[in-house]
C-alpha cells in the first residue's frame, strides 16, 4: 500500500515511515520541510495523490488556547484533500484520557481533532497513547528551580516512542478501526516517582519535591492518563533509560 505520512519527519513520523517501508509498503514522509503546509493547504493535494492511507502526525506549535484552531484548520484541509484523492483510511495519534482533562487547552484541542475525524468522510482510526518516555526531560525542566524539581503525584504510564510508532504503523496497515485503540507502557508510576528514578539514573543530584500544584499536569484528576486495559507495549522505563 501507499502511505502519506504527514508530519513524517518528526519523532514518531520518521519511525512510522521506516516501519512501513521495512514491511514492504511505500511510505512517503511529508512536512513543512518537504513543502507542505497543513494550515494554508499548500501541497496537500500532491502529497496525498495516489495514497491508500493518510497518517497525520502533525502537532500544534503551541499547547495553549491557539491549539484548537490549528487542529480545526489542519484537519479540515487534510480531510478535504483525502476525500478528493480517494484515500481509504485516515489515522491520527492522540492521547489516552484526553477527553477526561477539559481543563487543558491542548487536550480539548486534541478531542476536537478526534471529533472532526470521526465525523468526516473518510474511514478512520485513532491511536491514543500514554505519555512518551522521551518527554520526561521536558517535564522535569518545567518546574525545576535550583536544586529541586517540583512534580505532582499524578499517575502516568510512560511508553517509548518506538513502541508508539510500531502501534501506529500496525493500525495504519490494517483495516480502519472506526474507533479508538489505546496503547500504553507496561508500568504505572506517579510522576514524582518517575522524576526521582530519572534523576538518579542520570546521576543528577537534584531533589524531587512532591507538589500537587506543579506543572501542566497538576490539573489532572485521578488516573485518567493511564489505562491498564490498553494494548501494553513491551519497553520498561528503566530499560529505556539504559
Amino acid at each position: 500500500m501507499k502511505f502519506a505520512v504527514i508530519g513524517g519527519t518528526g519523532l514518531i513520523g520518521s519511525q512510522v515511515v521506516k516501519n512501513l517501508n521495512a514491511a514492504g509498503h511505500e511510505a512517503v514522509p511529508h512536512s513543512q520541510s518537504t513543502g507542505i503546509d497543513v494550515i494554508s493547504g499548500q501541497g496537500l493535494g500532491e502529497a496525498v495523490a495516489g495514497a491508500d492511507v493518510i497518517v497525520n502526525l502533525t502537532n500544534s506549535p503551541t499547547f495553549d488556547e491557539a491549539s484548537p484552531a490549528f487542529f480545526q484548520t489542519s484537519m479540515d484541509n487534510l480531510l478535504a484533500a483525502a476525500q478528493k484523492g480517494g484515500v481509504g483510511h485516515f489515522v491520527i495519534l492522540s492521547i489516552v484520557g484526553v477527553d477526561q482533562v477539559p481543563e487543558l487547552d491542548y487536550y480539548r484541542a486534541k478531542v476536537l481533532q478526534e471529533d472532526i475525524l470521526a465525523a468526516g468522510p473518510v474511514p478512520y482510526s485513532i491511536v491514543r497513547a500514554t505519555q512518551f518516555m522521551e518527554f520526561m526531560d521536558a517535564v522535569l525542566s518545567w518546574t525545576a528551580d535550583g536544586d529541586t524539581v517540583r512534580l505532582p503525584a499524578t499517575p502516568i504510564q510512560p511508553i517509548a516512542s518506538k513502541d508508539v510508532a510500531d502501534a501506529v504503523a500496525e493500525v495504519a496497515a490494517g483495516a480502519p478501526l472506526g474507533g479508538i485503540r489505546n496503547i500504553a507502557g507496561p508500568e504505572v508510576f506517579s510522576r514524582d516517582e518517575l522524576g526521582r528514578i530519572t534523576l538518579t539514573h542520570k546521576g543528577d543530584g537534584r531533589t524531587v519535591v512532591t507538589d500537587p500544584t506543579a506543572g501542566m499536569f497538576a490539573v489532572v484528576k485521578g488516573d485518567v492518563l493511564t489505562d491498564k486495559e490498553a494494548h501494553l507495549a513491551p519497553t520498561r522505563y528503566v530499560d529505556w533509560l539504559s
